[in-house]
């Protein structure tokens, strides 16, 4: 029985040292990828032809999109006369 339970624990043990090791690889290359580039993340609400916007985690190289991900529960739906108020549409 206690052997059973020894192989057990070093199993359990090699998943979790081996999911973290992961993990910090892959920042790594993330950070060390983009260190010189125009590489940035922001925020910024979007909204459609009947004033419902969305924020979104928007991902940019210079001026250029390269991801756009909605946010959970970050949602409004204006007036029907509502205006947007900002004046730069670009999302980079």
């Amino acid at each position: 029985m206690k052997k059973i339970v020894m192989i057990i624990s070093l199993i359990i043990f090699l998943i979790v040292i081996f999911l973290f090791s992961f993990k910090a690889l892959t920042g790594f290359v993330i950070n060390n990828n983009f260190e010189t580039s125009d590489y940035y993340i922001h925020t910024k609400a979007i909204c459609n032809s009947t004033n419902f916007c969305e924020d979104y985690e928007i991902i940019c190289n210079g001026t250029e999109v390269l991801d756009k991900k909605p946010i959970a529960g970050a949602v409004i739906q204006h007036q029907e006369n509502w205006k947007d108020p900002r004046d730069n549409k670009e999302l980079c």
